[in-house]
């Protein structure tokens, strides 16, 4: 093994690349549809499983099950309930879940770092309440204008849209849902919208 595979599969350095792109993930989360997150977050996840699994070392499955579990408490806080304390539950569920992930000498010592594992914590604990906050407010502030009157607006794909995307309508970049593939580049058409999510169409649909 040459001098850089060792730094890579180095457990400290294998814990800052799976924190790393659990954040991105996480961002990737709060702004779909650009694409570009998305893809350096699936990359950074193939990169930190490969570091993983070539680290050799064996894992706390329960902080493994930690991690994938506070997934899901984040998207209630961004997406559905709105409320902050899912947010700490997952915030909680990152920061031990990477920390405890490699099994140290004794059960109660992570095998990275304390000192590198508090920093990270303490970093990342700080940059998503910020980031997941601001979303929360953004989510929760009053309309500047009047959201009725999207309804029946045409707009431009800027992502693919199927289950999610984004489009250009009225000027502003809008999350999107369509209940069929609407190709990047397309022009749509607002049908419904549910809260600051748009539902659209192609606006082919319309045409003769």
């Amino acid at each position: 093994m040459n001098t850089f595979d060792q730094f890579l599969l180095n457990p400290n350095v294998v814990y800052l690349i799976l924190v790393f792109a659990f954040l991105l993930t996480i961002m990737a989360l709060l702004a779909p549809g650009t694409g570009v997150l998305e893809l350096f977050a699936f990359f950074m996840l193939l990169f930190a499983g490969w570091s993983i699994y070539n680290l050799n070392m064996p894992i706390n499955y329960w902080a493994l099950a930690l991690l994938l579990i506070g997934v899901v408490p984040f998207l209630l806080a961004v997406r559905r309930t709105r409320k902050p304390i899912y947010l700490v539950f997952s915030i909680a569920s990152l920061v031990i879940g990477s920390a405890y992930l490699f099994q140290g000498e004794y059960w109660y010592e992570p095998a990275v770092n304390p000192f590198l594992a508090l920093f990270v914590s303490l970093l990342t604990t700080g940059f998503l309440w910020i980031a997941a906050t601001k979303s929360l407010e953004a989510a929760k502030a009053p309309p500047t204008h009047d959201l009725k009157a999207l309804i029946g607006a045409v707009g431009e794909a800027k992502s693919d849209i199927q289950e999610e995307g984004s489009v250009q309508v009225a000027g502003e970049l809008w999350t999107a849902q369509s209940d069929q593939l609407i190709p990047k580049g397309s022009r749509v058409r607002v049908i419904g919208r549910d809260g600051f999510i748009l539902r659209v169409e192609s606006a082919n649909h319309h045409q003769k």
